[in-house]
Order: C-alpha cells, then structure tokens, then sequence
C-alpha cells in the first residue's frame, strides 16, 4: 500500500495544531494532494512533521471537519473527493459559454462576500496559510510566480469562507478571468498593487471585521481591472 508523500512544514510559534491544519490544506488546495491520496498512518505523519500525536489529531479532526479528508478506523486517512453537489455545480458552470464581462461582474459579487464570510467563519489554520502565500508575495517576482501566489490566496480565502459552493464559484471566475489578471501581473506596479491589496484583505479577516474586508476586496478587484487596461 502506497501513501502520500508529505513534504516537511514550516513551524511559527501559534497552535502546532492549526500548523499542521494549515500546511496539510495547503497541499489539498493547491492540488499537491489530490483526492483519494491515501495519507500516512498518523503515527508516521507526526513524526515525519515532527510534532506529537496530540497536534496531528487535533489538526486531522479539523480538516475532516472541513471535509477536506476522510478517517476510516482501521484504514487510515485519504484527501476527500469534491461534494456531490459541488463536481455538479463544477460541471454544469464549466460548459457555459462566459463573456469577461459576465465572469468579472460575478467575480464582484462573489469574492467581497468571499472575504466577509472569512473575516466570521476563517480558522487558525485558515489564516496562517493566508499569512504564508502573503510572505511569499512580493512586487520582484515574475509574472507568472506572482499569478500563482494570487491564484491561491483568492482560493485559500475561499476556504476560509468555509463554504465549498463559493469554492467553486471562486475557482470557476479565476479561470474565466484569467486572462485579465495576466495582464494586471505583467508589471511591476500590477504586481505591487495585487500584493498592497492581500495584504489589506488579510489584514481585515485578521481583525474579524467583516465588512471592512468585503470592502477591501472591492478595491482590490477594482484596481486590478483598472491597471489591466493600461498594461
């Protein structure tokens, strides 16, 4: 039997718990681990992160929580496959002919409400993989590194909302939107506003305030749109 390859975690000084939570639905959400991954037995995954038993039960507990894994007693721990109602959704919108138009206007409505929901609903674990993405986000990289961390901070801020509906709206406008948002990562300054408006963001889920993020989010998206169209 085969397991999952968990590559090793960066530790900060908040709950080990939400440490390990936070790193193992990183590598869920950005595809690393992938549904129906079989995880390591929990007494060789603590060890491999170097943390106890304890820690890794309380983060398991959580991301099952959040329906992201599957526990079976006896048969270990495997990445959960997408809701019923979700691959439906998923399905359904995928074979819709999207004008940008249409894709931006639903990425307006969506994502502030994305960012109001994470300020009330957003775990620890929630935001220290925010806090991560936005220590790796800076002005210098290129514009293809710079789409990828933005990318995941939009997605990690969806599950924060802890609704997997508004997940997949999320995923969907970003593909839909992509080529607008090639165009705002292509320059520096693109890339200097898309980092000041994270962190903005994050700064209001952080401070639990809801609507001070929703609103944060729609400059965001407003900037992006404006300095697409001179790039």
């Amino acid at each position: 039997m085969s397991f999952a390859s968990i590559p090793p975690m960066v530790r900060r000084s908040r709950s080990v718990g939400a440490e390990v939570a936070a790193h193992l639905e990183r590598l869920i959400t950005s595809g690393e681990l992938r549904a129906g991954d079989r995880l390591p037995a929990e007494r060789d995954l603590a060890a491999s992160l170097n943390v106890s038993r304890a820690s890794l039960r309380e983060a398991m507990f959580e991301l099952e929580s959040k329906k992201l894994i599957e526990r079976h007693q006896g048969r270990g721990s495997v990445v959960a496959e997408q809701p019923e109602g979700v691959s439906q959704l998923y399905e359904g919108l995928s074979e819709l002919d999207v004008e940008i138009a249409n894709a931006t206007e639903l990425r307006d409505l969506v994502e502030p409400r994305i960012a109001q929901l994470a300020a009330v609903r957003a775990a620890d674990s929630n935001l220290l993989s925010l806090e991560e993405v936005l220590a790796r986000s800076h002005e210098e990289l290129s514009p293809e590194e710079s789409l990828a961390l933005d990318v995941e901070f939009h997605t990690l801020l969806a599950h924060a909302a802890q609704n997997p509906l508004l997940v997949t709206l999320c995923t969907m406008t970003t593909d839909w939107t992509r080529r607008t948002r090639e165009l705002s990562h292509r320059t520096l300054e693109g890339r200097r506003i898309s980092v000041r408006g994270h962190r903005a963001i994050f700064e209001a889920v952080v401070a639990r305030r809801a609507v001070p993020a929703g609103a944060a989010m729609e400059r965001h998206l407003r900037e992006i749109r404006e300095v697409s169209t001179r790039a």
